[in-house]
């Protein structure tokens, strides 16, 4: 195809080891090779968005880079026989965005197995206000179903309940009928993780309890936990006999202090949840899952849209802990 110039947010290491960003002018051309060429209409913000925006090198090793884990629009130019022009797509997780070029730009240019169809009845939009987070959250519920435990079980936990990820994961839970108890952060969120659908509402001080005994009163019968750390250790010692507990994050801590006794003694399971490298076929099935009942969450009430100029503004705002629910990029 012709090339054509297009906007993008860029990130370029300064001396000294600093960082700037900004909307700059680029290339098709500039863009690796790749199958499939994608016009982007909608992206979203995460977290490892800002870890790449900073310079944090275990998310980006070289520098300018244009972040964006998320990308959703339509099909401008293909080189696969799966996917044609125009049609709607979903680009999440992999390498997008990480070392290569992301969807904070008007386009990006992937291999083929990295693209998901954007399902029957689900707009572009719609599907990044989902984006890695939503993704990652009902991948969490589905494998905690997937595991047994199921609504009338008993109380499910999450913590980072108001992040994207768990709101969403609330939000899920509730629709499907969980009674789900929600971990507060270090903001006062009560009225706003009820409103998401969250029965009740614990503080951060009453979800971890470092140096307990190896195993504590079984309180819950299911965890989506993405912080990682005491919270997940403390949840995986309360959970209740052959429980679940999924764990997708560490913005706690990435240790884990803790001992065999829930394993042994009690048959908890405890899930790894990767979203990054999820099997395609897993992966469609949970975007279908978005695209029709789950997707019936009120996922408005907490999703903010901002343009592309805006995004190194709110990259500035979740570094400093003041971001909740999730932000949609506008390309």
């Amino acid at each position: 195809m012709t090339d054509r110039p297009f906007k993008a947010l860029v990130v370029n290491e300064e001396e000294n080891r600093t960082f700037t960003r900004g909307i700059a002018w680029k290339q098709v051309s500039d863009l690796p090779e790749g199958d499939v060429l994608v016009s982007v209409h909608y992206s979203s913000l995460n977290y490892k968005d800002a870890l790449s925006a900073s310079g944090n090198r275990g998310v980006t090793r070289k520098y300018p880079h244009t972040p964006g884990i998320d990308a959703a629009g339509v099909v401008e130019w293909s080189g696969s026989e799966k996917f044609g022009k125009g049609d709607g797509v979903i680009v999440t997780s992999y390498d997008l965005g990480m070392n290569t070029a992301g969807g904070f730009a008007e386009y990006i240019r992937v291999p083929e197995s990295w693209v998901v169809p954007l399902p029957q009845g689900m707009t572009a939009r719609q599907s990044m206000m989902f984006g890695t987070a939503g993704f990652t959250a009902a991948l969490s519920v589905y494998r905690m179903m997937a595991g047994g435990v199921k609504p009338g079980d008993g109380d499910v936990l999450v913590s980072g309940a108001s992040g994207g990820v768990g709101s969403i994961a609330v939000s899920i839970l509730a629709l499907l009928g969980f009674s789900v108890t929600a971990v507060n952060g270090r903001k006062d969120e009560t009225d706003y993780l009820k409103r998401l659908g969250a029965n009740s509402v614990i503080s951060r001080e009453e979800a971890e309890n470092p140096g307990s005994p190896p195993l504590l009163r079984e309180r819950w019968a299911g965890c989506v936990d993405t912080v990682g750390g005491d919270i997940l250790a403390t949840a995986i010692k309360s959970t209740r006999r052959n429980g679940v507990v999924t764990c997708c994050g560490n913005a706690a801590s990435f240790q884990l202090p803790l001992n065999v006794y829930p394993f042994i003694l009690r048959g908890v399971s405890l899930v790894g949840i990767d979203s990054q490298e999820c099997p395609m076929p897993l992966r469609t099935e949970i975007w279908k899952s978005l695209a029709e009942s789950w997707g019936r969450i009120p996922i408005e009430s907490f999703v903010t849209e901002i343009p592309l100029d805006g995004v190194s503004e709110a990259i500035d705002r979740m570094l400093a802990g003041q971001h909740k629910g999730r932000t949609l990029v506008k390309i």
